[in-house]
């Protein structure tokens, strides 16, 4: 049903078996097996479970589940509490995580008897499933001795998989903004995962050139003749350019944080399945509720063909002229002994199996790993993936042997929050 990630206070291994479908992950420390969660969590779209024992021990957690929260991958984290008997006291490790794990969870509860678990359980998986994020159970140890309840009925756990699109009027507004419009540009993000044909075939209806934030990379990047580059902190010039010289900008599934790399003159349209984010970056003529694929599937037919196609050929030519510059930077270097981060990291595209997975430090191996990799390479939580989505661990599969890690998995709030 999920994986668990068991954690060691400090050097000792202690698991904690939950459910009866369970697969294991044995990590050493409590912010390693919270990372490990998410990790599983991002490649497989599955629950993944961590936890950690009382005060520091689940303290340690906190900084994976921040992440897990950001990235809406769906987490269960088991935090251990002192005595029952003892709270409130200043007993020896007390803290109150239902306190410190509010702000990273969609849903965080103590259990104080027995009988509450299968029902607090039940709630903590169905919400983190159904919201894409972290839910946190905090079990006092005297609680966890006591003897389970009975429970045998339950209802499957699976994820809501929801037609949500914008109704037939608002789609007949969108598609008249995007017919009268001449140069357009699409913005995309996570949100466009798995609706790669009809991006494809929207952007070639439209003559836009496709821009992508970080996370949007694994999605949209591949196999896209439109495809113009990433843009951002750490995009190149070729996605601002396309984002900056268009008059109709068209954002999908993306909740792109940086203001400063939007146009301030271009009518703007956000379409995302959370309703939320809709102007929270920036200002907004136009927003609308619904999931990518399905919203462009109904959006397509009553589009018009756009026969300008300047701006299109004007972003295309741009992006070649940047991508050539960035890749003689990753050249071999010729009678120089240092090796730069950008040429590493295309020959670890270059040998790598298809189904290699790496980690990196935040600061320039995350740029190289974001620009130089492609399809042949998932990157860890500090460089996009084609395929999976943004382990934190890395992993071989392939009989060709490579360094198992190109560095310690990273925190990068900005990276987070680039969907």
């Amino acid at each position: 049903m999920f994986k668990m990630a068991a954690v060691s206070a400090r050097t000792r291994r202690e698991s904690i078996r939950v459910g009866r479908q369970l697969e294991w992950i044995h990590v050493r420390h409590e912010e390693t097996a919270a990372f490990a969660a998410g990790a599983e969590a991002h490649l497989t779209g599955r629950l993944a479970v961590c936890a950690g024992s009382c005060g520091p021990g689940n303290l340690h957690l906190i900084n994976g589940l921040y992440e897990c929260q950001r990235s809406r991958v769906p987490v269960v984290a088991i935090a251990a509490q002192i005595p029952t008997v003892e709270i409130g006291s200043g007993y020896f490790q007390e803290t109150h995580p239902e306190h410190l794990f509010a702000r990273c969870s969609h849903y965080c509860e103590v259990v104080s008897q027995p009988e509450q678990m299968p029902r607090v359980a039940e709630i903590a998986i169905r919400t983190a499933i159904s919201r894409r994020g972290v839910s946190v159970v905090t079990i006092p140890g005297d609680v966890a001795w006591r003897r389970a309840v009975d429970h045998t009925k339950h209802l499957p756990f699976s994820e809501p998989q929801p037609d949500v699109r914008p109704s037939d009027e608002e789609l007949g507004i969108l598609a008249d903004v995007l017919n009268q419009g001449k140069k357009i540009t699409i913005l995309g993000g996570a949100g466009c995962a798995g609706a790669h044909a009809e991006l494809i075939e929207l952007a070639g209806k439209l003559q836009a050139p496709i821009v992508h934030a970080l996370r949007g990379k694994e999605f949209i990047e591949y196999a896209n003749p439109y495809d113009v580059g990433m843009t951002g902190l750490l995009g190149f010039s070729s996605g601002y350019h396309a984002m900056m010289n268009c008059d109709v900008l068209l954002m999908l599934g993306t909740d792109f944080p940086y203001r400063q790399f939007f146009p301030t003159e271009a009518t703007i349209i956000q379409i995302d399945v959370q309703g939320e984010q809709i102007g929270r970056r920036t200002k907004v003529d136009l927003g609308f509720v619904g999931d990518i694929k399905s919203t462009l599937r109904t959006l397509l037919p009553k589009l018009d063909q756009n026969h300008a196609d300047r701006h299109l050929k004007n972003s295309l030519e741009h992006y070649r002229k940047m991508r050539s510059s960035l890749d003689e930077l990753a050249t071999a270097p010729s009678g120089k002994t240092i090796i730069h981060p950008q040429y590493l990291t295309r020959v670890l595209d270059e040998v790598a199996a298809t189904d290699a997975i790496f980690t990196c430090d935040v600061g320039t191996p995350t740029v190289w790993a974001a620009r130089y990799l492609r399809m042949k390479a998932n990157a860890g939580s500090s460089g996009p993936s084609p395929t999976g989505r943004w382990p934190t661990r890395c992993r071989r599969r392939s009989a060709r042997r490579l360094p198992t890690q190109v560095g310690r998995s990273s925190r990068c709030p900005a990276m987070a929050a680039s969907r």
